[in-house]
């Protein structure tokens, strides 16, 4: 691969649902459905907690073209778009604004006001993975993450005591998108076929884990996104002659799909260890599939270039001050290598969060907020 972003933030899919969809309600300032949405994650969902990291090697979005869309001033924000995230409409389609700020982002004042205020945290980082060996030292990874919800979770205790803590957590909306990263650090290894089922495993270990510990601390709803088809983004389709898609890496992402989707049903159904959790698991494998199968029906008419980089596909730098910018994002599906345009992410979060059946499963992020 010759994208120098490779070894640092990997691949993130989107995908867009069909145009039977229906589009995002406008946002309105108070939450319907919930007091608070906590969020765990990858780029995908990240709002700028790495501009917070030190280090050479963090990937960042925060240099032009990222936010060229973004409301209120067209500037970068560290988020992985021309403008609002798929957490940002997540949490529009809730009744927020947008995302709750980025966790490394608060001060000791405006976290105090956080907790006062509710509206919950993003942890997310761009780079991150479910395993703590993925791109070590260039992102916050999963377990991070829920340590760093554990300080968030002390401060409520503090603010507003036990019992109040507790309510507002079990009535919030846990969001998890992560996985990708994990998958391409394994292929750039060249490991071995007989290594995946050994990948797999300690994958689901960890997520285990980190879904158990949430919800000691208090989580009950959790809505959980899998991983999309990484071997059809642009920085993988630019390595084939024809701009295929990488079937192998199609392939290790919808094996590890299978074990989530397993490791979901078992948390869910055990109610004796784990009574009052409820997930909903957002299929972005499937919505991959679908837009591939027939774009128009979507409205886009580019799904496998970048919207801003450079190179064949736009997909061999990253998008950059000097990069070639496409003229209509709204008809692009990836902004840049492997991240969702403003557009993508409208489609991916409308579809998860009031969406039709077959990309839910057993209920979408609407109904979970509800029950």
């Amino acid at each position: 691969m010759r994208c120098h972003h490779q070894a640092i933030v990997v691949v993130t899919l989107l995908v867009v649902t069909m145009a039977s969809v229906v589009q995002l309600a406008p946002a309105v300032r108070r939450p319907t459905t919930a007091p608070a949405l906590y969020v765990f994650g990858d780029s995908i969902l990240d709002v700028g907690n790495n501009n917070h990291l030190p280090g050479a090697g963090v990937p960042r979005a925060n240099t032009p073209y990222y936010g060229v869309d973004f409301p209120g001033g067209a500037r970068p924000t560290g988020r992985w778009s021309n403008g609002y995230s798929v957490a940002d409409l997540i949490a529009q389609a809730m009744g927020f604004e947008r995302s709750p700020p980025a966790y490394l982002s608060l001060t000791p004042r405006s976290s105090r006001l956080v907790v006062r205020g509710l509206g919950g945290v993003n942890y997310a980082s761009g780079g991150a993975g479910i395993l703590d060996s993925t791109f070590a030292g260039r992102n916050i990874p999963l377990s991070k993450q829920v340590r760093n919800f554990g300080t968030t979770r002390a401060q409520m205790i503090a603010s507003l005591g036990s019992t109040a803590a507790n309510d507002v957590l079990s009535q919030s909306l846990f969001l998890i998108a992560i996985g990708t990263n994990d998958m391409a650090a394994f292929a750039i290894t060249q490991q071995q076929q007989s290594d995946v089922a050994a990948f797999y495993g300690s994958l689901i270990s960890n997520y285990s884990a980190a879904i158990t510990e949430l919800y000691g601390m208090g989580a009950r709803k959790f809505g959980v996104i899998n991983v999309g088809q990484i071997g059809c983004a642009p920085l993988q389709r630019a390595q084939s002659p024809t701009g295929a898609c990488a079937d192998g890496m199609n392939a290790l992402a919808a094996g590890f799909n299978d074990a989530l989707r397993s490791l979901l049903g078992r948390l869910g159904s055990d109610q004796q260890r784990l009574q009052g959790l409820a997930y909903s698991l957002g299929d972005l494998y499937g919505l991959m599939q679908a837009i591939i199968a027939d774009p128009r029906a979507a409205g886009l008419s580019n799904v496998d270039a970048a919207c801003c980089g450079g190179g064949r596909l736009g997909a061999q730098s990253g998008c950059q001050p000097n990069s070639t910018l496409c003229a209509d994002r709204r008809s692009y599906l990836f902004w840049d290598y492997g991240h969702p345009t403003q557009r993508g992410a409208e489609l991916v979060a409308t579809a998860f969060y009031d969406g039709p059946v077959r990309f839910t499963l057993p209920v979408n992020l609407k109904q979970l907020m509800l029950s």
